[in-house]
């Protein structure tokens, strides 16, 4: 009974996967097009007065925002260049979390956390999962419902009296 619910959950991972990796992907592009439009900035220290343009990480969070949103949509529709780019991506994603860690410790850990789950989701047990998600958007496609029958012990439906 476990392994047949195996697929099922670790399907239900590799989608949250693909849709935390939009979400991600949604935030960059929004934070990037923000830091485009608004990308002078002027910071102020007890020794320096500091001018930054913010162009290059305007560019840098839209492509990579872009870049997420692609990855997420491949993962959603259970396509295996997207989950090793999506392992790479996030990885990367992790690591440049800890540079900005001194300056937005909440937030950095919260997404390295978030990383981590993305990154269990895309390493275990692919293999069913991309099966199951395959099938049961053909299956939605072709308005069908799963190919066997279940039990009313597996649909949790109370057996009628006869």
């Amino acid at each position: 009974m476990a392994a047949k619910r195996a697929p099922g959950a670790m399907a239900g991972l590799v989608v949250f996967a693909g849709v935390m990796l939009v979400v991600m992907g949604l935030v960059n592009v929004f934070e990037g097009f923000i830091a485009l439009f608004n990308d002078e900035r002027l910071v102020i220290t007890p020794d320096n007065l500091i001018v930054v343009d913010l162009t290059a990480w305007g560019w840098f969070l839209l492509i990579f925002g872009l870049l997420l949103l692609a990855v997420g949509c491949g993962l959603l529709a259970a396509q295996t260049w997207a989950r090793i780019t999506a392992i790479i991506v996030v990885g990367l994603h992790a690591v440049l979390q800890i540079v900005s860690l001194g300056a937005y410790p909440v937030w950095s850990l919260l997404m390295i956390a978030l990383d981590t789950a993305v990154l269990y989701a895309l390493t275990a047990g692919w293999g069913g999962a991309s099966e199951r998600i395959t099938q049961r958007s053909e299956a939605a496609w072709n308005g069908q419902e799963d190919e066997a029958p279940r039990s009313a012990a597996e649909q949790r439906v109370p057996p009628t009296m006869a």
